[in-house]
């Protein structure tokens, strides 16, 4: 099994409920089997709307932390970018803190954004990832996967290169689990056809998992994958 040797596996996201939409499934799978997670977001996710305030940044992080507790993970960080503005901000400021709250967990893998989404603040999540987690001697990062976040990355269309999935893992056992942490995340989910609803992102499992043969999948974009003598 590909996950057999991960200790340890990191999920970077700009906003909260990316980190569910994105590989929500795939976590559960991880905590399920005795991996270590560590989440991360970037962002705060909600001071980009007219009315939004401080009490609807702490809702999401309450709302992100009974996710996480769903999905089987404990240790969450928060950071305080800009939401949806996050192009202020320098680079570098988002590699190191990344860097900062990863410096003693040492992942064995890495999920982010992909490249191709259309919010800019999923796009520098990217960067700011694989800048934070280069190939380096003796890193512990060996594989880095991307995935599609719906709503943003599907609403590209042209304007970048598409989301080209050529890795799945099977979440049939966890579609439950992963439903259940969106439910988390009340405020944010839509009613269908909305893409960011429950019945479209399980409709969009069934159809990666058709894609493979399987029942249900998410899917991912493999950047890197580093397979070492030892």
């Amino acid at each position: 099994m590909f996950f057999e040797n991960i200790k340890k596996a990191l999920v970077v996201a700009a906003h909260p409920d990316d980190e569910v939409l994105g590989c929500g499934g795939t976590v559960a799978r991880l905590t399920n089997e005795g991996v270590t997670v560590k989440i991360i977001i970037l962002a705060t996710g909600a001071l980009s709307r007219d009315s939004a305030n401080n009490q609807d940044v702490q809702a999401l992080k309450h709302s992100a932390k009974e996710s996480a507790k769903i999905l089987g993970v404990s240790d969450i960080i928060f950071g305080s970018f800009p939401d949806n503005k996050m192009d202020t901000v320098a680079l570098l400021d988002i590699i190191k803190f990344i860097e900062s709250h990863t410096r003693d967990f040492f992942p064995n893998l890495v999920f982010t954004h992909c490249s191709s989404d259309l919010n800019i603040d999923h796009q520098l999540c990217h960067e700011a990832v694989l800048t934070a987690f280069r190939p380096l001697p003796k890193s512990s990062v060996k594989t880095i996967l991307t995935f599609e976040t719906v709503s943003s990355t599907e609403y590209a269309f042209g304007t970048r290169e598409r989301f080209k999935p050529n890795f799945f893992v099977e979440i049939d056992k966890f579609s439950r689990q992963k439903a259940d942490a969106l439910g988390a995340y009340k405020e944010e989910m839509r009613k269908f056809p909305h893409p960011r609803s429950v019945k479209h992102i399980k409709n969009l499992a069934v159809v990666r998992g058709a894609e493979v043969g399987l029942n249900q999948c998410e899917a991912f974009n493999l950047v890197r994958n580093i397979t070492p003598l030892t």
